[in-house]
């Protein structure tokens, strides 16, 4: 399909450059600071499907921040595909460890750098384009809505409740996504699988204020060290988190499904290398993969408390906190297990200090079955783009939506990502390749034609 590749080739420059200007945004959700941001960034998006030939984009206000509405129906009989992105973005801290301004976008060795960059702003802008070159050459063959939202860093808290609100107008065959990444840019794959999420916050309290740590160091408990022996007491020496009953729901994925994630192509050097360590850890008894795809985990976030200035302060902190995570598998409930930690948490804790556990978002995790005429569809349209048959893959990530929407919805939802291993996604000196970013439109335009033929 030569109109595909020339209308990308016509116009890639001004791609470049709208998806630049969306992402000079600073749509930070979790900061209150960026409140008005939020709003600023729908309206661009809004602008930005009308432009491409929406017959209609709305901004809907939610409980949280704005969700951005846009369809365009060619023919009610015809297959209707829901395409899902989100606008906001991670903080950038540390700020020091950037190589550019992150909100100052910039083309350096056939990448863009910026925060927002492959997530989601560079992957959710993609569709938009694939619309808009689909409908600009006549070649749109169903009907196409957006919801694209600005919460998803944070959990999506207000969307579930404003897809139930609106679920007619929400109607589709299939929920299209890409915030997902592939194996590499020589080897397609599609995410057929996410972990889901519980994250908390712990607030461990000792002194009513803080003390000079000579005249009571040894004396009092420190709520830091409390907290770190409390966060090291969670995994065993084998990788297993200890919390009683975690595992309860966690289904053994089979000998059989074990032996077909192991033909996904692994080099264990070049992963260590990409990310600077000398040794990989985990739960003992599997592979890195099956680690971060079909075995939960626990993590810390982030810790703080007492004296971080500069030079030195000889306190004993009235308070340490952290925020702490567990990535879930399909089958685990993660309100059950948001629960589960507050009462385990806040029980093993030692009575020399008070200790208080709040949760702060969480979702279900998903999985995607390969035989759907959606799942057919992207992989012929990967084919198509990239020459070879893409590899099914379980994602150790979390997007918490998804299972919301098949719950909310009806709806089943594919995977369709393109980002890489080494875009350093909520990370400083985040990037997308530029020729990830020219394919995914590519493999997206693509996508409609086959899932029609796929629906006949």
């Amino acid at each position: 399909m030569d109109y595909i590749k020339n209308y990308i080739e016509e116009n890639k420059e001004r791609f470049l450059d709208e998806l630049f200007d969306l992402i000079r945004i600073p749509s930070i959700s979790s900061l209150s600071d960026h409140k008005n941001d939020m709003v600023k960034t729908a309206e661009h998006i809004k602008g930005s499907l009308i432009e491409a030939g929406a017959d209609k984009a709305l901004v809907f206000q939610t409980e949280g921040n704005p969700v951005v509405y846009g369809e365009k129906i060619i023919d009610a009989n015809l297959p209707t595909v829901l395409v899902y992105g989100h606008y906001d973005v991670m903080p950038v801290d540390p700020l020091e460890l950037w190589n550019t301004k992150p909100f100052e976008p910039i083309v350096k060795d056939g990448k863009i750098w910026a925060r927002g960059a492959d997530d989601d702003k560079g992957q959710a802008f993609m569709h938009i384009k694939a619309f808009e070159l689909l409908v600009k050459t006549n070649n749109l063959p169903c009907n196409i809505k957006f919801m694209i939202e600005g919460e998803e860093e944070i959990g999506s808290p207000s969307l579930g409740k404003w897809c139930a609100d609106n679920k007619p107008m929400l109607a589709a065959d299939i929920i299209l996504v890409s915030d997902t990444g592939m194996i590499s840019e020589d080897i397609p794959s599609i995410t057929t699988g996410l972990r889901g999420l519980s994250y908390w916050e712990v607030e461990v309290t000792g002194p009513s204020r803080d003390l000079h740590s000579g005249l009571f160091g040894g004396a009092v408990a420190n709520p830091i060290n409390v907290l770190s022996k409390l966060i090291a007491e969670m995994v065993d020496e084998n990788g297993k988190i200890t919390m009683p009953g975690f595992y309860d729901d966690v289904i053994e994925v089979s000998d059989e499904e074990r032996k077909l994630m192991a033909e996904a192509p692994f080099n264990k050097e070049e992963y260590k290398k990409a990310i600077d360590v000398v040794e990989l850890s985990g739960e003992k008894g599997f592979s890195t993969n099956e680690r971060t795809g079909i075995r939960p985990s626990f993590d810390v976030c982030g810790i703080w408390g007492g004296y971080t200035g500069e030079g030195a302060k000889t306190v004993l902190p009235s308070k340490a906190y952290a925020k702490v995570s567990t990535r879930l598998v399909p089958n685990q409930d993660n309100k059950k297990i948001a629960e589960m930690f507050k009462v385990h948490f806040e029980a093993i804790a030692p009575k020399n200090v008070k200790v208080n556990v709040t949760s702060l978002h969480g979702g279900q995790g998903y999985v995607c079955p390969i035989d759907i005429p959606a799942y057919r569809a992207a992989e012929k349209s990967y084919t198509d783009v990239y020459g070879i048959k893409p590899v099914p893959v379980r994602s150790g990530g979390s997007i918490p939506i998804i299972s919301t929407f098949e719950q909310v919805l009806g709806i089943k939802s594919v995977l369709m990502g393109f980002g890489l291993e080494d875009d350093a996604i909520h990370s400083p000196n985040e990037n997308y390749p530029l020729k990830q970013f020219y394919n995914g439109i590519e493999t997206i335009s693509h996508f409609y034609k086959h899932f029609v033929e796929e629906m006949k």
